[in-house]
């Protein structure tokens, strides 16, 4: 199959905006549980009613501060309560959101405050003032910083006193579907990130389609959700409105070395995270199964086969009576454990950002988590396709989501189209032209769609990294940067669907016996060179420098040095010196796969 498609369960809208459900909320369910944040052990939710006269009273202060419709207000921080409520604010005020993420370097927030044009930001604490305060006289326009641990919203509620309700619903009711909602910076091949405009409509649309395409998730009764991925990146981001919209109460863990406790305190009914996150539950319950004791262990490894074979055994509709006894008693002894460290409530989650494997989705859904895998980019407003409870092919990435059309180019280049699809990029309309064929967004992937309509992942077409925990991570930018230190020739940055991101380094042998003699190390082969500590220790700060242009999630965290330059010769590089990343992937696959033992 070539091309398939979904119908929309609900129509682009014609009018209104995303604060509409936020009033929409408070007028017809005022005593509705939106939001909810922890404080020494002890939730504290906050109804429709609380968070729509918070929003108005921040919008009201964003207005008596000048900030105009169409102005560029950025927030920087990490996922907690307050940033929902920024930016709402924002979209009551009538200007764009511009998330940055918490871990962002300075040239990244550089680029993108000069780039958006950014006038105001919300920062969490000092700490994220750290590296605005680096470039900030490079970003004169930005004038105006809010920050969250210095009572924000209690200045800016004070400061908006002056402007009316009407005033306010005046400039809230401005904004149109096809009005830009938020601004979210995605790496592009070149490194520099490009800033996808989404629209009102866009998400309104989306997240309307999902609510009402799977009632089992988001319109369950005491329906609720623990939210811990960056609200930065766009798949939190569509969550965080829809849930706003669907009335599902959202509980925000700023901490995720905390995860556990929040999960176990606050009890989700379902949560979205990205498959490192599902890898390090399963990874960290086997390890201290296998910690604790031979016995436990081999139990652990038991149970988590019975619950693949139990998961598989659905899709064929057969289950052996003495698959269903082993899976029961494994159950009580071992899994029911697991549900409950999870919070004992949690039916289903969304999965997406990379692949999740077969393997985990057989095993989550024996363990009674069904795992909903999908695909989709910053550019389609999240997902573009998604497996439904009553629609699911585990090792696929579903089906288009309601609204979206998906089709494979000639070379099977994933073509999306509907009105998810963003409004371009800004300030980029070259690259905007680029990325369109048509209504179709070329998304650079390339997969396969099955007699029934599911779509497959199989490779990508441009040269971006994703880490299993969803982070698009750009290897030339990080590649420049090394071979510009005169020790190294070349390198190949790696990490594709793993933890994190490693790099394989070439030395340079023209300049080598100077850097050694300079440095007081005795000539060697480079084989030897390749795990001498004093080498080693050099790459280590050529890799440090190098990280400095990037945020932590996509830094260099592993190295190994190759006993060998990549030549033109030995077939690692094109007749224009560019790498030949397949080849070396394949020979050096070993090395590579070491860095991840």
């Amino acid at each position: 199959m070539r091309q398939a498609s979904t119908p929309a369960l609900v129509a682009f809208p014609e009018t209104g905006n995303l604060t509409d459900h936020v009033e929409y909320n408070a007028i017809h369910y005022p005593h509705a549980e939106v939001m909810a944040s922890e404080a020494e052990g002890t939730w504290t939710s906050v109804t429709s009613a609380a968070m729509r006269m918070l929003v108005r009273d921040v919008a009201k202060g964003l207005m008596a501060d000048g900030i105009n419709p169409g102005d560029r207000v950025a927030i920087f921080s990490r996922t907690r309560l307050e940033w929902t409520v920024a930016d709402y604010a924002i979209w009551y005020a009538g200007a764009i959101a511009v998330p940055i993420y918490e871990t962002s370097s300075a040239e990244q927030v550089q680029w993108m405050m000069q780039d958006a044009g950014v006038v105001a930001t919300f920062f969490e604490a000092d700490r994220t003032l750290h590296p605005f305060n680096e470039i900030a006289s490079t970003v004169p326009q930005m004038t105006r910083s809010y920050v969250f641990a210095h009572d924000a919203f209690a200045e800016l509620t004070e400061r908006g006193r002056s402007i009316t309700d009407q005033q306010l619903d005046e400039r809230r009711s401005m904004s149109t579907p096809n009005d830009v909602a938020t601004i979210i910076y995605t790496s592009g091949t070149t490194g520099r990130p490009k800033g996808c405009m989404l629209t009102h409509g866009n998400l309104m649309t989306q997240c309307d389609n999902l609510i009402t395409g799977v009632p089992e998730v988001f319109l369950k009764e005491g329906a609720s959700t623990l939210l811990f991925l960056p609200l930065a990146h766009v798949f939190g981001r569509l969550i965080e409105v829809a849930m706003i919209r669907a009335r599902v109460t959202i509980g925000y863990c700023p901490n995720v070395g905390a995860l556990s406790r929040y999960l176990t305190t606050f009890k989700p009914t379902f949560v979205l995270a990205v498959p490192r996150v599902f890898e390090k539950v399963f990874n960290s319950a086997s390890s201290k199964a296998h910690d604790a004791s031979g016995l436990k262990g081999k139990l652990f490894d038991a149970a988590a086969a019975s619950a693949i074979a139990y998961s598989e055994s659905l899709d064929t509709g057969k289950t052996p009576l003495a698959l269903k006894i082993k899976y029961s008693l494994l159950d009580h002894l071992v899994l029911s454990k697991m549900r409950a460290a999870l919070g004992g409530r949690v039916t289903h989650a969304i999965s997406g950002g990379a692949s999740l494997g077969t393997r985990l989705g057989h095993f989550y859904r024996g363990l009674g988590l069904v795992v909903l895998e999908g695909y989709g980019l910053t550019e389609t407003s999240a997902g573009s396709t998604l497996n439904i409870p009553r629609a699911l092919k585990i090792g696929s990435v579903g089906q288009p989501i309601f609204g979206t059309k998906v089709k494979l180019d000639t070379d099977d280049e994933i073509l999306l189209a509907g009105g998810h699809i963003f409004k371009g990029y800004w300030n980029n309309t070259e690259a905007t032209n680029e990325a369109f064929s048509g209504e179709w967004f070329r998304s650079g992937d390339v997969g396969r769609i099955d007699e029934d309509g599911y779509l497959y992942i199989t490779g990508r077409k441009k040269e971006l990294l994703v880490t299993s925990a969803g982070k698009n991570v750009a290897p030339i930018v990080l590649e420049d940067r090394l071979r510009a230190h005169p020790l190294v020739s070349q390198c190949v940055v790696v990490g594709d669907g793993r933890p994190y991101i490693s790099v394989l380094v070439t030395l340079d042998q023209e300049a080598l016996p100077g850097i050694l003699a300079s440095h007081g190390i005795a000539p060697a082969s480079l084989e030897d060179l390749a795990h001498n500590a004093d080498v080693r220790a050099l790459v280590q700060q050529a890799i440090n420098t190098a990280n400095e242009a990037v945020s932590n999630s996509e830094a260099i965290k592993k190295f190994e040095i190759l006993p060998l330059d990549l030549t033109i010769e030995n077939g690692y590089l094109t007749p224009k010196l560019s790498i030949k990343r397949h080849v070396i992937n394949v020979d050096f696959a070993d090395t590579i796969n070491s860095l991840y033992k």
